[in-house]
């Protein structure tokens, strides 16, 4: 397994030591850096920002929400950033939920794999760049038809040529139907809350999707999947878990409607329903402490890397032997050059 750098979310400003922890992760061998979005921060403009310091690192979006942008302005992005880093970029895609993209953005959210769907096919086609892009799909038109717009929209082929045409499109998916399509129409699947327990289950959804692969793609053989771990080591694994908590929480139980939380519908196919349902009960009536206490350590040692080093250690061939490909650390900035190091040995 490769190692990446996940810089997570910003709170009310940019996270502390980003820029240097990004310089860290290449120093010390990472294959990648990822940067996320939700409603605050976008994904792009912090990785070109911090990554412009940078010569070999991969840069990739975990996630760019396809509601933030039409499927052009996301490939005029991609092909932008793979130019400027010299071939290092990687496009992460995800859905987001009802929550974000109706009240954050205003639009509807409709059978979302489909909607995917489409949004990867006009990516590929500005990409490869053959011809000016048409289509005339179910959520993405182009150009409007005269019934739709004043008639005059014309089909237009990038005025740039892209680098690469096969720039890599990784997905965020976390339903078993989700995660097939990934497998069928993308070059990387990126999960949250992989458990080593779930890794049958995982390469056969993977497998489903591999079926239906378009031979075009990049073949399976170099599909990855990129997983976001935390990792804490500390003095015990009862406290390094506190600082994992409060995370699984917040997508537990604030992440999404109550009903509708595809976050939490992944620890559920874990077999903690019922502990979800007392982290969501206590974050939506507002006792976030309450929620964090209320995640079980089993679903911590699960999801997480957490303990001491030699926790961390006996913890690690699980994960050596799962389909992960690059573990994308999340962790204390300040703490990446102790963790590579427990990771590498």
């Amino acid at each position: 397994m490769r190692l990446g750098y996940h810089t997570g979310y910003w709170s009310a400003g940019p996270p502390p030591g980003a820029q240097e922890a990004v310089l860290a992760a290449e120093r010390l061998g990472f294959d990648s850096v990822w940067t996320a979005e939700a409603y605050g921060s976008d994904a792009l403009t912090p990785l070109a920002w911090w990554g412009a310091s940078t010569s070999r690192i991969r840069l990739g979006t975990a996630i760019a929400q396809l509601s933030a942008r039409t499927p052009t302005a996301a490939a005029m992005a991609a092909l932008t950033m793979d130019h400027l880093s010299g071939g290092r970029f990687v496009l992460g895609l995800g859905a987001s939920g009802p929550q974000v993209v109706e009240g954050w953005y205003g639009q509807r959210y409709p059978r979302p794999l489909a909607r995917t769907r489409e949004y990867v096919q006009v990516v590929r086609q500005v990409l490869a760049r053959e011809a000016p892009v048409t289509f005339d799909g179910e959520f993405y038109r182009l150009p409007l038809g005269p019934d739709e717009g004043a008639g005059l929209g014309k089909a237009l082929r990038s005025t740039v040529h892209p680098l690469r045409a096969d720039l890599p499109i990784h997905l965020a998916a976390e339903g078993p139907r989700n995660i097939a399509m990934t497998a069928e129409i993308a070059d990387g699947w990126l999960p949250l809350f992989y458990s080593p327990r779930m890794d049958a289950t995982y390469r056969q959804l993977l497998e489903d999707g591999f079926a239906r692969r378009d031979p075009r793609l990049r073949p399976r053989e170099e599909f990855e999947v990129v997983a976001t771990v935390p990792v804490v080591v500390g003095a015990d694994v009862e406290s390094a878990a506190d600082q994992v908590r409060p995370f699984v929480a917040l997508y537990a139980g604030g992440m999404g409607a109550k009903g509708a939380n595809f976050h939490r519908d992944v620890l559920d196919r874990l077999g903690y329903g019922e502990a979800c349902d007392e982290i969501q009960a206590h974050f939506l009536a507002g006792d976030r402490a309450r929620a964090a206490a209320a995640v079980p350590i089993e679903l911590v040692q699960d999801i997480a890397l957490v303990g001491t080093a030699d926790d961390i250690r006996a913890a690690l061939p699980a994960w050596e032997r799962t389909a992960v490909t690059v573990v994308l650390v999340q962790t204390d900035p300040r703490a990446l050059p102790a963790v590579a190091e427990l990771l590498a040995g």
